[in-house]
Parts: structure tokens; sequence; C-alpha cells
């Protein structure tokens, strides 16, 4: 369930060349003017556990405990056997490659098991950047890369299908790639080069084009996503040059997009899951079919047909999505159910080839113990939605694993279950805090989990979302400076948008009142430096609200710039800043934000992102972020500014503790002293900077937030858009 992006201002530029090679990992540019830190960053993910949309699990068919996953918008892991975890793959992809952390499809060879292929790119749309094909020959340990001239959409509807890529089942050396726009496109080359070949079908500028490519023995079917319900929408070629639609294919709306398919190739039978839409949102029907390619005949096998009522009376609606056959045991094979909210989605299981079926819902056991937020707040968890991704250990046939919106589930005994997700993080992080006191050294906002407090880096938060209310996603995430304990949130959720803590974010207490446009436009949110008084933001075109009774009552601020994002002073109560992007302007509070006034002008951001910060223990000291317009710093509490000569762009900016002998604290961000885009310490008051990431750790787009450990000098925390919270150390 992760929808989150970034300005379009910093996209990819699309590529003219079909087959433009690169080694990886690399980086964007020449290299920067700061010098790397010496003996390096160690970076680690602070641990949450899944918390996004997994679209894919493929286990290799050659080689036991060999498996990889996709996302839709954090990249690709490798299953380690031995350590029970799965590995990063594309953690290299830097800030001008973003679009390229969406993982559109992956394809193993079955003759070459070191051999992986990875299909990406994040959005199909016009401001996005073209994709690219990846390929390895030691299992994704190194890359090289092929950019193409059409888009992917691994974070668009349909991205929960496939796999849309496939190794040719008779020659190794080819390989095929449906896209959503472009048709079908052909390598002989093992990916180097890429051709668009043709296909009976026609692309739809805003369809799902081919949403799966099989192998049955030595041909390879094609699933349409375009298909009216009455047309075609499964298509063979038995000879990789001429492609027909497969004769007898089912029609009718529960039959209109093929999602997934698997291959029995002991029975010689091709299992097809279908939907009225793709997915992973929207099918409100579906069925499940088998065609056996020796006779060509067809049967539904779809185990429960949607479009009933639950118990409560309730419409049971839903469509078809994950697939997996036994390659030890013919007949036997999994599917299931997706966007099932009513009686909630299931895996069915048969042994005898889609006659009879088992719900494996019906007697689940769960144990979220290590990834705790899966109790959302303190109801059991579920068996799961948005189930698309849907595997079965060729070594194992009790070793089932499906994906979520949120976790991968697995079970060795078709009975327990529990998050087989060790080494995934996908959350979609906006906010950060490093308290300097207290138990925990980081709280977080993210999109779909909201607030967590972490008490340990290493391990999932042990009290999972911040409850009372739950939030669906994090707006806002603000503490008080000279009184640490107390912290307040924003967010959307369905019982109140905005909690307040005074236990540094261990437990909350839901605002008593709040405006009527909280519902609809939950912002940033900040308190003084004291806790005594909040300030609400609510989003382009409306008004801030204040509060000084801790949330109980608020009243508008006709003076505080419409839209803009409250920040406090951290030493004086009384003030507060703002910072307007549509005229540039910085305005200020000396009345515990009552009324604001103007101070300096003409900071013109050139979009409508920036980010303002305030140095902790010095009241008036002021950065503003201006992207690629640069970094500048007032001293006098925002009456006048100065340009930081010291960076071309600046993104996110942060503090940490001071290194040992300086006097001011240790400025972390994201941004640029020259070309490359990558992240940065200065010890010195931005007068030098130190880069701190290297270009096997670049996460994409990491501008939303930075934030250094105000404890342990040198430690950072990054916000990034798919790979969760990163966080270095020296080493």
């Amino acid at each position: 369930m992760s929808t989150y992006h970034l300005s379009r201002r910093s996209v990819l530029a699309g590529t003219a060349a079909v087959a433009a090679v690169v080694s990886l990992p690399s980086i964007q540019g020449r290299a920067a003017a700061a010098s790397p830190a010496k003996g390096g960053y160690r970076w680690r993910n602070a641990v949450q556990g899944g918390t996004g949309f997994i679209s894919g699990v493929l286990f290799h068919p050659s080689v036991k405990g060999l498996a990889y996953l996709r996302t839709d918008i954090g990249g690709a892991y490798r299953w380690d056997d031995r350590r029970d975890r799965w590995i990063p793959l594309t953690d290299h992809i830097g800030w001008d490659d973003w679009n390229l952390l969406g993982v559109e499809a992956m394809a193993v060879d079955p003759a070459h098991p070191d051999r992986v292929y990875l299909a990406l790119g994040t959005y199909a749309q016009s401001w996005a950047g073209n994709g690219a094909v990846l390929r390895s020959q030691d299992r994704g340990a190194t890359w090289q890369r092929t950019d193409l001239t059409v888009k992917l959409g691994a974070n668009e509807d349909g991205r929960g299908c496939g796999e849309r890529l496939l190794v040719d089942p008779r020659d190794s050396d080819t390989l095929w790639l449906g896209t959503r726009h472009d048709g079908l496109l052909r390598s002989t080359d093992r990916g180097a080069s890429w051709q668009t070949v043709s296909f009976p079908a026609a692309p739809s500028a805003t369809g799902q084009g081919i949403t799966l490519l099989v192998a049955a023995g030595r041909s390879v079917y094609a699933g349409w996503g375009d298909s009216d319900g009455t047309s075609a929408n499964l298509y063979r070629t038995a000879d990789g040059a001429t492609w027909e639609a497969v004769p007898g294919q089912p029609a009718g709306t529960a039959a209109r997009v093929p999602v997934r398919a698997a291959y029995d190739r002991h029975a010689r039978e091709l299992y097809v899951t279908y939907a009225n839409a793709p997915g992973p949102n929207g099918q409100s029907d579906g069925s499940v079919h088998k065609l056996h390619v020796g006779n060509g005949k067809w049967r539904d096998i779809t185990p429960v047909k949607p479009g009933g009522t639950t118990a409560d009376g309730s419409a049971d609606s839903f469509g078809y999505g994950g697939v997996a056959v036994d390659a030890r045991r013919p007949g036997t094979l999994v599917v299931s159910t997706n966007n099932r909210w009513a009686d909630i989605d299931t895996v069915f299981r048969s042994t005898d080839g889609g006659r009879t079926w088992t719900s494996l819902k019906d007697r689940a056991v769960f144990d979220v113990s290590e990834t705790p937020y899966l109790n959302w707040g303190g109801d059991k968890p579920k068996f799961g939605w948005w189930i698309q991704a849907l595997a079965l250990d060729p070594y194992d046939s009790r070793h089932v694993v499906y994906g979520t919106g949120a976790t991968l589930y697995g079970t060795r005994d078709l009975k327990h279950w529990a998050p087989q997700i060790r080494g995934v993080e996908e959350a979609s992080v906006r906010q950060l805090i490093s308290p300097p006191t207290g138990t925990a050294h980081l709280l977080s906002g993210s999109g779909d989990i909201g607030v967590m407090y972490h008490e340990r880096l290493t391990a999932s938060p042990s009290r999972g979302m911040a409850s009372n209310p739950v939030f669906g996603t994090a707006t806002g995430l603000s503490l008080a400076a000279a009184k640490p304990s107390y912290v307040v949130r924003a967010g959307w959720g369905d019982h109140g948008n905005g909690a307040w803590s005074d236990d540094g974010g261990k437990t909350w207490t839901p605002f008593e009142a709040q405006p009527d446009i909280a519902r609809t436009a939950p912002g940033p949110i900040a308190t003084n430096a004291d806790g005594s008084v909040l300030l609400w933001s609510f989003g382009t075109g409306n008004p801030g609200y204040r509060s000084a009774d801790n949330g109980a009552g608020w009243s508008e601020v006709t003076t505080f710039p419409k839209g803009a994002t409250p920040v406090a002073d951290p030493v004086d109560p009384a003030r507060f800043y703002a910072f307007d992007t549509t005229t540039g302007t910085l305005h200020a509070s000396t009345d515990s934000g009552k009324t604001f006034t103007a101070r300096a002008t003409g900071l013109n951001s050139g979009d409508t992102e920036f980010q303002l910060v305030s140095a902790p223990g010095r009241s008036g000291d002021l950065w503003l972020s201006l992207k690629w317009n640069g970094l500048y710093r007032s001293t006098d509490g925002g009456a006048t500014f100065s340009k930081v000569s010291s960076c071309r762009a600046s993104y996110t900016l942060g503090f940490g503790k001071a290194a040992e002998g300086a006097a001011y604290p240790a400025v972390y961000m994201v941004g640029s002293t020259e070309t490359v885009t990558a992240v940065y310490r200065s010890d010195d008051e931005a007068k030098t900077w130190t880069r701190i990431n290297d270009d096997r750790h670049q996460w994409g787009w990491i501008g939303a937030a930075i934030a250094g450990d105000p404890r342990v000098h040198g430690r950072v925390y990054i916000a990034t858009n798919g790979r969760g919270v990163q966080y270095g150390e020296p080493v």
C-alpha cells in the first residue's frame, strides 16, 4: 500500500538509446569536492519489518533456498538461507535515478542459477523517467544496466500482476519483457539490448498492456490486461516469432484481466487467476481457470465465486491474485483472493488440480511478535489484504509465502504463519525525531504505518504503531525542545487526527477537540519549546490553528501563512516561524503563535518544497533548504538570511551531537556541494562538508527528513521513500 513519491522536478530524464549500458553500482555526475568520511560509515536499517506492499516473490526452481522478492517502491531483495533474512539488491540506485527503485518485474534463469534480471521503473507517467533492466551473473551482488526507451509502472495499478519478465524456455540468451503501453520487447543478448516485436493486441495509452509472461513447456504465454471481457486476453507463441490468441479461453467480467499464471509441468496444466481489474485495489469479481496445454481444454476451477454476502450482510466482492504450483506434487497448487475486505482475503489450497479446495485462513495461527505493528493498534492480525504475491517452495511442499500490503507471511506446516520479512524495510518515511533524553533514540513518522517509537534500532518497535488513535499515514511529528518528554503528532486516522504524549512517545492521548478541517486535510504540527502551545497547519490554501490547552480548544490564526509548515524556536517558547513558498517570505511570531509578521523576503524556492529548521539550543538560528536554489541561514530570527556558499543544493537538513571540541552541533544534509547529491556532515558550522554515504548506499530519493543523534556524534538517521529509516555510524 505504498503510494508516495516526490517532486516531479527531480525525475530522471528519459533516455534515447535502448541499449545504453552502464556498470553498477554507480552515481550520476562527477565526484563531489567534499571528501569521503575517514574510515567510512556503516549503514543499516532501523528495523520496522516490512511495512509496504510486497508485489512479487520468486523461488528459484533449481536451487534450494534461493528466492527473490520485489516491492513497488523499495527495490528488490535476495533471500539468504544461511542468515534467514532478505538482502537488499538495489540500494546503489541514486538520487537522479529515484524512479528505478520500483521493481516492475523480475526473472531467473532455471538453467543458470547465478543469473537474475530486474525490470525497473516506478511510474509510467509523462513526468517520470524511462525504465531500465538490470542483469546480474552473481545473484545480484553486481549489476549491469540497460536503459529503456519505454516507461514501466511498478507503483501503479497492476503492480501485483506478473511476472512481466521471462527467460525464454528454449534459449537462455533470449528474454521477454511485457510493457504497459509499448507492447512486447525481446532481447537476444541476455538483456543487453531490447527490440519491440510484433504482438497481436494493440497497446493502450491508459491501459495495462501485458500483465504476465509464463513458460509452459517450450511455449510462452502472455496475459493481456486491456481486454473488454469479450476480446482475447491470453496469447501464446510456440516458436518465439508468431503469437496467437489461446483458443477457448474464458471470457466475461470475472475473467477480464489475467493477473498471474503458473504451470504444472507434470500435469501439463496452466493455471491462471483472473479479475475484473488489475488490482491490487478496485477488484470486485474474479475467477480461476486451468488449461491442459496438451488437449487445449479449459476448466473453471474457481474456489469461491465472488458476489455473495457475508454473515453480516456485506457484499463479498473480490478478485483472484496469486497462484503457485507444487513442483513435486502434480495437481497441488495454491491461489489467493485479492481485495476481499468484507470477509478477509485467504489462500486456497488444492491437491487435486482444483476440483476441491481448502481455505488456509480457516485454521491459521499467527505469530507477529517479531513485527508487533501487525496487530494494528491492538487488533489481532488478519490473514492479509492485497494478496497478489504468492509462492510455493519447490523443495518444500508445505512452505508457502504470500505478500500483503504490509508484510510477507510464511508457513512451514500450512497452519502456523509468521512474517518472513527479516531484512525487508519498505516504509515511506516523512518525519524523524531523535530525542535528547529517554529510552528511544528515534521516533519516526511514515506513510501507511503512522508513528513508531524505536526503543531499539535493531528490532521492530515492541509497541508497534502508535495508537490512540492509530494513523494510517503520519503528517506531523514535533517534540518540545525544552521539555523532550512532550511530543505531538498528526495524521490520517478514522478516530481523530492528532494526539499528544508526555512520556516521549511511548503512550498517546488524542486531542479532546480538533478543527473540522483536520478530518480531510491533516497537515504538519508543531509544539513550542515548553509544550504549552500547538500550531497545526492544513495544507495549501488553508489557515493554521492554535491551541494553548493541549488540544482541547483551537482558534484560527489569521496571520499565519496559509499552508505553511510551523517551526518552533528551540529556546524561546514565544517564538514560532513559518516560510511562505508562494512569496518566498519568512514569517515569525513572538507572541506564542497568536500573530505572525513578515520578516525576510525574496527567498524564492522555485518549488513548493523546502525545509526550514532551527538549530538546537540557539534562539533565532534558522536554516532554510531551498533545494537547487541552495542553503540559507539566519541568526536573527529570520530578519535576514545569508546564502551558505559551501553547498550548491540542499534538500533536507538536520543536527546532531557536536564533534569533540566543537562548539556547534554537527550539521547533516542531503544535498550537493558540487554536482553529486549525497549525504554530508559538517562539524564546522557548514564551512566544509564530508560525504558520509557511498555509491552502494544511496536509496534513491532521500529528501524528506534527516536527523542527527543528539547523544551520539556521527550517528545520523535518514528518511527514505521506500527503504525505511537508514542510520549510519562512523567505523
